[in-house]
């Protein structure tokens, strides 16, 4: 009995020395993670804490945080069994944002001015529901099938799809929710917000403002290597700065977006790995440092929040989408905008209509061609803050098949050849999502 015993207490230590070898260093990020995840899908989109923890936040280690949520103070927190307790607050405007000790929220805050004006006209358009529309050259149940077998059967978890909409020739011919979500329901883009983000660089052209292939106006880089860095390179992630994009573990991306007060700066302090415009790394950080540039466009910080939604979001009536601040008030130009499955589709018909909205030009259409066009050291996956079909990654689609991407499988997939716009939001990806069939069976089913 005594040597059991003893074996019990040897395993006790060797799990705790596993655990503090392994999972402690990561609790400030798990609790984090789900504090942020908490506050966002309960105050923006008004979803439970229930169906948070076991859609959004079902994920390994992010899984081991307890939460609250106060609704009269508008924010939510976690800790793992009391261990490392975050807070995420939410200000109307801006979202929720992770803060820490040091934060004073108290303090007043800037909001940006949005313009929800109605139009009258139908979807895409406007507000009003589209008249029934029958295409002769669509196989309508090939297509309706393609849709359905992209969500699950009762009781399963496998494609996890939340929904998908099918826009061909500025018509929606399909459109699908899974339960507990509905066209209304505002859901996170991730890394699609990279793809809002630069289109903002090309209005600003459009707009005679800007020249991305100037350097980057980094006061901190013009006495060293880093002065030759353009934000052509940025936008093509292809800087040359350091920079690690791991989400299982304490890494620049995770240290930035759950520890950092402004994100804008977490690349922008890195060195260089590698001269500019001659290697290729994904980097959320250089999409804030971006964000960054952005905001140094404008004289005032008021300009800088309003640009975004008066200048693109709003513009093309993309009234649900809210994008999210870091503590500095920066926006999360990496990863934090929301918005409805529509609102998402907007975003690619003006992609596909080159950047005319109703007759105005937002942005050139060479500027459509730029963010889709690879860049030379991505082995033809990636374009301008925008992913790539060019080197066949998705077989049964067309080549030029361009698109913004998110964690967990959110796309909004662009078709200039076959004049149709893709969007799906969900919570699994591909290799285990298949995107290749999704998106192969519904330009199938359109007979050209």
């Amino acid at each position: 009995m005594k040597k059991v015993v003893q074996l019990i207490g040897i395993a006790a230590v060797i799990g705790l020395l596993y655990f503090g070898f392994t999972t402690y260093p990561k609790l400030d990020l798990i609790s984090g993670f789900s504090a942020k995840s908490i506050a966002s899908g309960h105050f923006i989109d008004h979803r439970s804490q229930q169906m948070i923890e076991k859609g959004d936040n079902d994920i390994d280690l992010i899984d081991l945080a307890q939460n609250t949520i106060d609704d009269a103070g508008l924010f939510a927190t976690a800790s793992v069994k009391g261990l490392k307790e975050r807070k995420a607050i939410y200000r109307e405007g801006l979202g929720a944002t992770l803060i820490n000790d040091d934060f004073d929220a108290s303090k007043p805050y800037l909001v940006p001015k949005r313009d929800r004006s109605k139009v009258n006209l139908v979807y895409p358009y406007g507000d009003a529901e589209q008249k029934d529309t029958v295409f002769s050259n669509i196989d309508y149940d090939q297509l309706n099938h393609t849709v359905a077998n992209a969500f699950d059967k009762k009781g399963q978890k496998n494609k996890r799809t939340r929904s998908v909409i099918v826009i061909y020739k500025d018509k929606i011919i399909a459109e699908k929710y899974d339960t507990g979500f509905t066209k209304n329901s505002k859901i996170l883009g991730w890394s699609m917000t990279k793809s809002i983000t630069a289109t903002l660089f090309g209005i600003l052209e459009k707009q005679g403002k800007y020249n991305i292939y100037q350097a980057a106006p980094i006061p901190e880089w013009a006495k060293d290597e880093r002065k030759k860095i353009t934000t052509n390179d940025l936008l093509h992630m292809n800087s040359g700065l350091e920079w690690n994009e791991d989400y299982g573990a304490i890494s620049d991306v995770t240290t930035m977006l759950f520890q950092a007060e402004d994100m804008t700066r977490s690349q922008l302090e890195k060195p260089l790995a590698f001269q500019p415009n001659a290697h290729w790394n994904y980097s959320s950080g250089t999409t804030n440092l971006l964000s960054g540039i952005l905001r140094k466009q404008f004289r005032s910080h008021q300009e800088y929040l309003d640009f975004w939604y008066s200048a693109l979001i709003d513009k093309i009536g993309m009234h649900s989408m809210l994008v999210e601040t870091d503590m500095a008030g920066n926006y999360v130009g990496s990863s934090y905008g929301w918005a409805t499955t529509r609102d998402w589709a907007k975003f690619g018909l003006l992609y596909l209509h080159q950047g005319n909205w109703r007759g105005e030009q937002l942005f050139k259409p060479s500027w459509a061609k730029y963010v889709a066009t690879p860049t030379n050291t991505s082995n033809g996956q990636y374009g301008g803050q925008f992913w790539l079909n060019s080197s066949g990654r998705f077989p049964d689609a067309p080549k030029d098949l361009y698109f913004a991407s998110g964690f967990q499988g959110q796309m909004v997939a662009i078709f200039p050849s076959h004049d149709l716009v893709i969007v799906r939001m969900g919570l699994k990806e591909d290799p285990e999502f298949d995107f290749n069939g999704l998106l192969g069976g519904i330009v199938r089913s359109i007979k050209k």
